[in-house]
């Protein structure tokens, strides 16, 4: 579900236009060494007129203010870390340059991380699909992709994406049962891999108006919430124990009908309907009983 920009400029990063901080660096020495050679022999003696004394002293207020403007322009750029640069609040791009830069001292310098951020989020209770209340929670890697959303197009984007994840994990949450005791459903428990992609591209369709970009997102927390954990548990187990049995009496039907057809096959005993029947049903006490059976030697007929 992607947010409407209507009514806001939206903004989009380009390179900013700065210099080498390096070089800027062998100026600054350069007309602080020159202002050290120059100056002194410049001061004029008590007996000087006064226009050569204001004359000194506006020649070292300009020096003075040079130096001061030249080194008020450094700045430094780490690897994965950009510089949003503003004139008097207007966009002048974004610098990812690494190393020392150097702009006009009057322009703003306001450094953003697009580095790799890991986040995990707080459990939340919602109600899946069937209306059950489960807690769940994820864990999401994310990064800042346009520095000019992130710092122009929302207020706080660290908060907006916190609050954003949570409300992407909330709708996807809701979209998928639990579990699916049919099995014809995609299910929270069961389906992760559907359920992590779904969270990772709503979670992409949210955040991207704040220039972020999701690279993984997956659960890490999901259960029945405590008031019904209870009463699940004991569906679970029934629905396991009608599998386990429906799957030993298949498996003894399958036993039964070859043993009856070996023992037909190789002439082993000739059985009629009545014993057939009494075989079977022998049979089946023994492969489905739960406990031992204590059999019983028949010395005589088959009567």
């Amino acid at each position: 579900m992607s947010v409407e920009m209507s009514g806001m400029n939206v903004s989009r990063e380009h390179a900013a236009t700065s210099y080498n901080g390096y070089i800027m660096l062998l100026v600054l020495l350069g007309l602080a060494a020159t202002l050290a050679f120059i100056l002194p022999g410049m001061a004029p003696d008590g007996g000087a007129a006064k226009g050569t004394k204001l004359l000194f002293v506006g020649t070292l207020v300009l020096s003075v203010l040079s130096v001061i403007i030249v080194a008020a322009g450094f700045f430094m750029i780490q690897p994965n870390q950009a510089a949003v640069i503003t004139l008097f609040g207007e966009y002048k791009g974004s610098e990812r340059t690494e190393g020392l830069r150097w702009v006009w001292p009057w322009m703003g310098k306001a450094k953003i991380s697009a580095r790799a951020h890991n986040i995990h989020s707080e459990r939340v209770k919602i109600n899946d699909l069937r209306g059950n209340p489960i807690e769940i929670a994820c864990n999401v890697v994310w990064r800042v992709r346009d520095t000019a959303q992130a710092s122009f197009d929302v207020d706080d984007y660290k908060e907006f994406v916190n609050i954003q994840i949570e409300a992407g994990l909330r709708t996807v949450g809701s979209r998928h049962p639990y579990d699916d005791f049919e099995g014809e459903e995609v299910t929270l428990r069961g389906g992760g891999d559907v359920v992590n992609r779904e969270l990772l591209e709503e979670l992409n369709d949210r955040l991207k108006v704040a220039g972020i970009v999701v690279d993984e997102a997956g659960l890490t927390h999901l259960a029945y919430a405590s008031e019904i954990a209870s009463a699940m548990l004991k569906r679970q187990q029934a629905d396991a124990i009608i599998a386990a049995r429906t799957k030993i009496v298949l498996g003894a039907v399958g036993m039964v009908e070859d043993a009856l057809t070996k023992l037909s096959e190789d002439n082993i005993v000739e059985l009629d309907d009545e014993r057939r029947a009494a075989m079977v049903s022998n049979l089946m006490v023994v492969l489905c009983g739960e406990k031992d059976v204590h059999p019983v030697v028949n010395a005589g007929s088959l009567y």
